[in-house]
Order: C-alpha cells, then structure tokens, then sequence
C-alpha cells in the first residue's frame, strides 16, 4: 500500500489500536448498494489514486490553506481555543489527511478499512479530538460541518483527476466513484454521533 512518507504521526490504519467498527460487513455491504458503489467504482478509484498519488500534498494544501483558513467556523478547528495558528499540528494532521485520499482510493473497503473509519470519525468528536496530537484546540468538529464540506472536496477534486489526460470519461467515471465513496464514508462517520451514549449534542 503507497503512503504520502515513512512516518505518519498517528496514523494507525490496521493496528491493534484502532477498535472494531460497531457496523458489521453486512451493513456495510448493504450501505454499498444504497450509495450506488459497485466494482467499477472500486476500479475506477484504483485508477484515481494513480493519478491522485503524487498530488496529495497540493490538494490538502488547497483544502486546508485556500478554502478552510478564509472560514473562520472551520478554521478554528485546527487552531487553538485562544485562535491562535498551529502549525505542528497541521502538519502532522495534514499527512494523515493526505493518506486519508490514497486510502479512499486504494484500500480495499474490508474490515480494517471499517474499523479506521469509526477511528476517524471519533477523531472528529470529543471522545478523540486533540489526543492523537496531544494539542488545545476546540473540543469537536460539529457533524454538520463535517457534512457540509464534503460539497466542496467533491467539487475541487474533479480538477486534480483530469489533471493527467486521461479522457472525459474515465474522469467523470473517477469522479462518481470519489463521490459515492464520500458518501459511504460519511455515512459512517456519523455513527458515534448518532450514539447518544458517545458523542451526543455534537451535531
């Protein structure tokens, strides 16, 4: 599996620190086919992290310095309580979001890949938020901001898929797959927060 570097701080994908996911393979399975995700789409996210590989650090870049630093209420995630920048922070954060986009693209969706995404959710929450980094910053990342910016990953990555020639085609056909994969992903990163006895009030 291709990683953005050697060592990425807190990232442990497949590790026996990351808790089984509470949904099973047959939920998932079943969310699969409410989102529409077939085995075309797992090979045409095959052929996106191809392309997406040595662009990762541009489009985090783009999301995290060219959208989310102008706005303030997302911003100040990744800032601490008093608003002041972190840059250790975001640089630790920022490779594991990097990986995050080849994971999306060249993992497999079987049971580590589950278990990592309930990780990343609780990451957001806070029963995990500041720990992997051991930083002050806001408690949380409200669900809804999770959910709206997905709207906006969506529409900037069409650009860095079309970005080696491959034909129209092939680039919408990456790009249904990308967002279908956000959709199941985000599906499941509102478990615990549909969990009142984890992360209640935290919409």
């Amino acid at each position: 599996m291709e990683k953005v570097a050697g060592d990425i701080h807190g990232y442990t994908f497949g590790t026996t620190e990351v808790a089984a996911s509470p949904v099973s393979l047959q939920e998932l399975e079943n969310l699969k086919i409410t989102v529409g995700f077939t085995e075309e789409d797992q090979r045409s996210l095959l052929l996106a992290g191809e392309v997406l590989g040595d662009q990762t650090r541009q489009i985090v870049e783009h999301w995290r310095s060219g959208i989310i630093a102008g706005i303030p209420n997302l911003a100040r995630h990744s800032r601490t309580p008093e608003g002041e920048a972190n840059p250790e922070y975001l640089a630790k954060s920022n490779l594991r979001f990097q990986q995050w986009i080849l994971d999306t693209c060249l993992r497999p969706y079987d049971q580590d890949w589950l278990n990592y995404q309930q990780e990343i959710a609780l990451r957001h929450t806070s029963l995990k938020k500041n720990q992997t980094d051991g930083v002050r910053s806001t408690p949380y990342v409200p669900l809804h901001d999770i959910l709206g910016f997905i709207a906006v990953i969506n529409e900037t990555i069409k650009p860095y898929l079309a970005a080696k020639n491959h034909s129209a085609e092939d680039v919408d056909r990456m790009h249904r797959a990308w967002c279908k994969s956000m959709q199941l992903q985000m599906a499941l990163w509102t478990k615990p927060y549909a969990d009142s006895r984890m992360a209640p009030n935290e919409w």
